[in-house]
């Protein structure tokens, strides 16, 4: 990334730890009638995701000038700014990953930011006030937890004690079909924790295997896929080729190695009409 980086990476760290300080931390489970409203279907949002992802913008925009930043909550009133992704440089901001467990009061939510240039995700940080857990990531240069190396050691255990997390919820068709038919191949198959920034993490950390996404908003995984990556894991779509933040396509498998990947992709998506022929 140049000159500089070490600086450009301490400064977004602070910037996003007192943010979160100053406006998310104080409404953990102390939201009042009125923060809370519906943004699609299903989906909340509150007065501290917009607030975070104000005060973040402003705060990237002194560190970085002239860089756009692209928001969730920004970019769900106006789109256009997911245009620039694939060819410039522009942050990418998740003010609060988790919002409908951090409405209901549990831990799994978290802030993260990435920085993508002409669509490769350069630089990312997701911070966990509640674990007082910060994870740094840095192409070609490793990730890190709380300042000291994270990566992946374990090795590749058997299928059937493999663990990982479907997200289930946007899951379609053929897809959702075989899934549910091989989910008992693995020792253990969740749900999930609604949250990007602890699932990534939890595959470095050894808790799981694998995790198949299926929506891949860029906010939501370009911060998690760049420290997986650094961390010894890998995240592809699932026809096997490269996560690129630019892309809208559906369906995201990551996994601890190229080994497991290849283990849970092949058995998750498996023909479930064939097995029951054989």
């Amino acid at each position: 990334m140049g000159p500089g980086t070490t600086n450009l990476m301490e400064r977004v760290e602070h910037l996003v730890q007192e943010v979160s300080a100053a406006v998310i931390e104080p409404r953990f489970s102390a939201l009042r009638s009125g923060d809370v409203r519906i943004k699609s279907p299903g989906e909340v949002v509150t007065v501290a995701d917009e607030e975070a992802e104000a005060l973040l913008a402003r705060g990237l925009a002194d560190i970085l000038p002239g860089i756009p930043v692209v928001g969730e909550e920004g970019s769900s009133l106006d789109p256009s700014p997911l245009a620039a992704i694939g060819r410039d440089r522009v942050w990418l901001v998740d003010p609060l990953d988790g919002t409908a467990n951090f409405v209901a009061g549990r831990p799994d939510w978290a802030v993260m930011v990435a920085l993508v240039d002409e669509g490769t995700t350069v630089a990312s940080w997701i911070w966990r006030p509640v674990d007082e857990v910060m994870y740094l990531a840095e192409l070609g240069q490793g990730a890190l937890r709380n300042g000291a190396p994270f990566r992946r050691t374990l090795p590749t255990p058997p299928i059937g004690d493999m663990r990982g997390a479907v997200l289930t919820r946007f899951l379609e068709g053929d897809v959702a079909r075989r899934v549910d038919g091989n989910r008992h191949r693995f020792g253990q198959v969740g749900a999930g924790r609604v949250c990007a920034g602890v699932d990534y993490p939890a595959i470095i950390e050894g808790d799981q295997e694998f995790v198949l996404f299926w929506r891949t908003l860029p906010w939501d995984h370009a911060a998690g896929v760049l420290l997986l990556s650094e961390g010894g894991g890998v995240a592809r779509r699932l026809d096997g080729t490269p996560y690129q933040p630019a892309q809208q396509t559906a369906g995201l498998l990551a996994a601890s190695s190229p080994a497991a990947w290849d283990i849970a992709s092949a058995a998750l998506l498996a023909s479930t009409d064939s097995q029951s022929r054989g």
